[in-house]
């Protein structure tokens, strides 16, 4: 049996559904796809980015924001949630809708086994295409490891953080202590 054929969209009518929707989608060439919900665990970590970051953003003209902020890759048309962005500066929104950033500094994506494979491949791919991007952080749900892709101008590279370090976000001159953002987590792993 061949699965239904999905209705494609347009941005717009993307938008329109979003808005009304009681789940979040991500949008990608005409297709809408349900986003999964999250563990006390994801929250909790998603959380302790926020205000480790936004402590140190404070008054130094970034703004941070959770899971609410839709982000699109003009490059590729991908519009997501990530977990944490980061925007320095005024916002830069999409021509089609002003609730839709264009220009984060930096995302946060908490990986999950329904997502870690698409995080780490697919939509890491999307983000690398975003001109004021400068890097994407993929905090590990299982153990205490976080990795950091660093655009530099001349290309992307990556480095891992783990227990006794501390994550360092050059672009944005801020820094996590990784025992922190793991220490005494709610739930298990996933």
């Amino acid at each position: 049996m061949s699965s239904p054929a999905r209705r494609r969209v347009s941005f717009a009518e993307y938008l329109q559904l979003e808005a009304y929707s009681n789940v979040r989608h991500e949008f990608f060439e005409g297709v809408m796809y349900a986003m999964a919900g999250g563990t006390p665990r994801h929250a909790a970590l998603t959380t302790r980015v926020i205000v480790a970051l936004g402590s140190q953003l404070k008054g130094r003209g970034c703004e941070v924001f959770d899971s609410d902020l839709r982000v699109r890759v003009a490059a590729t048309g991908l519009a997501t949630y990530p977990d944490v962005s980061v925007v320095c500066g005024p916002l830069e929104t999409d021509p089609e809708d002003r609730n839709t950033v264009l220009n984060p500094s930096v995302v946060v994506e908490v990986l999950s086994d329904s997502t870690e494979e698409y995080d780490r491949g697919e939509k890491l791919g999307h983000y690398r295409q975003m001109a004021a991007l400068r890097e994407v952080v993929l905090v590990s749900h299982r153990d205490a490891a976080v990795e950091v892709w660093h655009h530099d101008g001349a290309g992307w590279t990556s480095d891992t953080y783990r227990a006794g370090q501390h994550i360092r976000l050059h672009s944005i001159d801020c820094e996590i202590d990784v025992d922190e953002l793991y220490k005494n987590l709610p739930g298990g792993a996933g």
